[in-house]
């Protein structure tokens, strides 16, 4: 696997715990990613009026404006529609994939992440969604 998988892309990280969005950004920095980093959706609200990333990385339960209403404000802007956005969480029951899926994020990522696990799971989410 090439160090190089995201190279040229950029990737709006985001979550309101430090310690995942350092894990995420340094994972995706070591595969070529330029990394934005959010606390909650209102500063992510922000970041996207100012650069268009490639793929969206989006934690659920965040203070201020959470995953979900995140989702809902984004998908309202015409040039966001085709933007991809994946869910990140921890939330991991029984049903929550199939929820996120139908509130229209373009995937779903179980908290932890592994690395290597972690870079397949986004790769095959952006090519199959």
């Amino acid at each position: 696997m090439s160090n190089y998988e995201f190279a040229g892309q950029t990737v709006l990280v985001v979550d309101d715990e430090p310690d995942n969005v350092s894990v995420i950004s340094h994972i995706l920095r070591f595969y070529g990613a330029k990394v934005y980093t959010a606390r909650h959706g209102i500063e992510a609200l922000g970041i996207v009026d100012c650069i268009l990333p490639d793929f969206i990385l989006l934690d659920l339960s965040m203070p201020h404006m959470d995953g979900w209403e995140f989702l809902k404000n984004l998908r309202q802007f015409k040039w966001a529609e085709t933007l991809k956005v994946i869910a990140v969480t921890g939330h991991a029951m029984y049903g929550d994939r199939e929820k996120v899926l139908e509130a229209g994020f373009d995937g779903y990522v179980a908290k932890p992440v592994k690395a290597a696990r972690f870079i397949e799971d986004i790769k095959y989410i952006l090519a199959n969604a």
